[in-house]
């Protein structure tokens, strides 16, 4: 199975979920989502936001690929882009963070590993550009796909609570520590193969 991540642009939007190409959630402030949906323009909003994004700050986002097949998505950008995370009651983001707004895994390719290899690849991209932390709002009682992740789905891959709701927590994961801490045990098993690899030969008698 030959999984890709890629990141996201204007020519592999389309890939997205239709419900998430049109989702403005995040992009814009409550009543100017609610104005986009009533013109019906948010599919426009979403592409205008992605864009001002690339341009101002670069990559913002990764879409997964099996077998050359979209299977899901990431977004991430600094709260200042992020109208949205003012509305939340333990907001605001730390100001040394950037802020992973949502993220998609379709049905049948969950449980797979995906989520935590998509964290793991915005961890990557954000410590080459000088970030310490990923945060997010969670949903502590999520029960159906949405805008806001669920919250145990976060601390499964590394995330740990800064700030407490019943319903909204906001939750952190420091880059330096998760990226070395794979590296360290992607170390150890090179070490430990190497080791295997290098036993002497028994030479026949």
């Amino acid at each position: 199975m030959g999984r890709r991540l890629v990141p996201l642009t204007l020519d592999n939007l389309p890939d997205l979920p239709k419900r998430c190409r049109a989702c403005v959630f995040w992009e814009l402030d409550p009543v100017s989502g609610q104005a986009a949906v009533k013109a019906g323009t948010p599919e426009l909003e979403k592409e205008a936001w992605i864009s001002a994004v690339l341009l101002e700050w670069g990559s913002c986002g990764r879409v997964v690929y099996v077998d050359d097949m979209p299977v899901g998505f990431v977004l991430y950008a600094p709260p200042a882009y992020v109208p949205r995370a003012t509305a939340f009651p333990t907001s605001p983001v730390s100001p040394d963070a950037v802020q992973l707004m949502t993220a998609f895994i379709m049905p049948g390719y969950q449980g797979q590993g995906l989520g935590r290899v998509m964290v793991q690849t915005v961890a990557k991209d954000l410590l080459r550009r000088g970030f310490k932390a990923i945060e997010a709002f969670g949903d502590a009682r999520w029960d159906e796909p949405a805008c806001v992740l669920p919250a145990d789905h976060l601390t499964a891959v590394g995330f740990k609570t800064v700030r407490h709701h019943p319903t909204y927590p906001r939750l952190r994961l420091e880059l330096r520590t998760t990226l070395s801490w794979k590296e360290d045990v992607e170390l150890a098993l090179d070490r430990l193969l190497g080791a295997v690899q290098k036993e002497p030969v028994l030479r026949p008698l």
